[in-house]
């Protein structure tokens, strides 16, 4: 017997009577309604009665190379005809082996060892306990402090809430987290008039040096989004500061998290955004720089700095599926190698090294090959930038930056409800638009056309001059 296809309205009548929706009030959704999605192709997603919305934010970031890719597809589609999962206590399988010695050679110098988790909040767990357990089995255990940056964002369980930066969160969380300090943001939109991003990149870290000088003894690590701070509203600084970052906590034996969940799979430029460390060419500042680096043709050079924890998620499967891997140092392993259970790390969930997740991941990894992506998102970026030269300019429009496949700005306005009645307006727009505040960010997947481009920055257009 045929099943009968349910409506949009059946659907979403379903949905809010059953399913309690990620970081949401509910009640907004007696005037905002839902919207129920069929399938996906491309960047485009598309509801029960056939309308389209353009994916701007990939879904969370996650997605890289479009919806229902079918390179992708068909490694998942394999696997299940061999391993769906086996668990990674006591067992391996050729997936996890493979992604593990993949990314060991496109990370940054040093990250040998792979512990693998299912989303980004538990990649933060993993760093943060591993990083305190290894003070602990060193002789430090008085270690157990950590520091993030101001507006830092981290995930959402008690953990990676100690080491985030969001007032919303800590109002209602406080009192069940640990306290940890903050350093200021090199923001460079926070710089003075006549600051360089790198000038006010270094003063910043002078005032992460003064910390680590009067509190080395009990700080376990640093944790650092690399260049971009997404959830603070795209805030994005010069990578002179991770390499300064570097230094201190070498010199003050302090661990480094490099937290690249969003930002690493080559969504700033480079597959890590640590690689950027010490480049002398800043891509963010208005985007023209990343205009005048995409015509000239030249790479940019890998002259990262190598972190003590590398975090990645999100873009890792594609955007199919959950998995997260927390990289580390042979000195941090070596540190747990032992014939004491205690002395061992204690962390694990189910579906660890899922071997679905793991070959979502290899395919990915795949198109990132054999596609030379890297360098076709450096010449789609610099079409980006020439079509959105009207949008950049427009006189609402504020800090217009980008840096890889990110781009950001501030719309002057004065509603206080402007994320709201952007993201409903994009809707009647056919985008999928998700401002932080007045902040407008894009982060589409790498597989958008010249043509996609252009309805969205027309459209953009368009919502920003009704709203304002």
């Amino acid at each position: 017997m045929m099943q009968r296809m349910p409506s949009n309205t059946d659907l979403l009548a379903r949905s809010l009577s059953s399913v309690w929706h990620p970081c949401t009030q509910m009640k907004r959704h007696e005037t905002l309604p839902l919207i129920p999605i069929a399938r996906g192709e491309g960047v485009w997603l598309y509801d029960l009665d056939g309308k389209r919305y353009l994916d701007t934010v990939s879904s969370w970031w996650v997605n890289l190379f479009g919806h229902c890719n079918p390179r992708i597809n068909a490694a998942i589609t394999d696997q299940l005809g061999k391993l769906e999962h086996v668990m990674l206590a006591g067992f391996t399988h050729e997936p996890v082996v493979q992604l593990s010695e993949r990314l060991r050679e496109l990370a940054p110098a040093g990250l040998g060892h792979c512990f693998y988790g299912s989303d980004g909040a538990s990649a933060t767990e993993i760093a943060l306990k591993m990083s305190a357990h290894y003070w602990r089995n060193s002789g430090k255990p008085q270690k157990t402090q950590f520091i993030s940056l101001q507006n830092s964002y981290h995930g959402e369980t008690l953990g990676a809430l100690s080491v985030t930066d969001v007032a919303l969160f800590k109002d209602a969380y406080g009192a069940l987290i640990k306290q940890n300090a903050t350093v200021p943001c090199p923001d460079w939109r926070d710089a003075d008039s006549g600051e360089s991003a790198k000038a006010y990149a270094l003063r910043c870290t002078a005032a992460l040096e003064t910390h680590l000088q009067a509190h080395h003894q009990h700080i376990a690590a640093f944790i650092v989004e690399p260049l971009v701070q997404g959830a603070s509203g795209m805030a994005m600084y010069h990578p002179v500061y991770l390499k300064r970052a570097r230094e201190l906590c070498s010199q003050y034996s302090v661990h480094l998290i490099a937290d690249e969940i969003a930002v690493g799979m080559g969504r700033t430029g480079t597959m890590f955004a640590c690689e950027q460390a010490g480049i002398q060419q800043y891509l963010p500042a208005t985007g023209e720089a990343a205009i005048a680096l995409s015509r000239s043709g030249k790479k940019l050079e890998r002259r990262g700095i190598s972190p003590d924890f590398l975090l990645i998620s999100k873009g890792i499967t594609g955007g199919y599926l959950p998995l997260s891997i927390v990289m580390t140092t042979d000195d941090v392993y070596q540190a747990f190698y032992d014939d004491q259970t205690s002395r061992g790390f204690l962390h694990s969930h189910s579906y660890t090294g899922n071997p679905l997740a793991c070959r979502a991941a290899l395919a990915t990894l795949d198109i990132f090959a054999q596609d030379d992506v890297l360098n076709a998102n450096r010449n789609l970026a610099a079409i980006f930038n020439r079509i959105a030269r009207p949008l950049r300019e427009h006189a609402k429009v504020k800090n217009f930056r980008n840096i890889g496949m990110i781009w950001a700005f501030e719309v002057e306005t004065q509603q206080t409800d402007f994320a709201q009645r952007c993201f409903s307006l994009g809707l009647q727009h056919e985008l999928l638009l998700r401002p932080m505040g007045n902040t407008v960010y894009f982060m589409p997947p790498y597989v958008i056309t010249e043509k996609e481009i252009q309805i969205l920055v027309e459209r953009t257009l368009t919502i920003i001059e009704s709203l304002t």
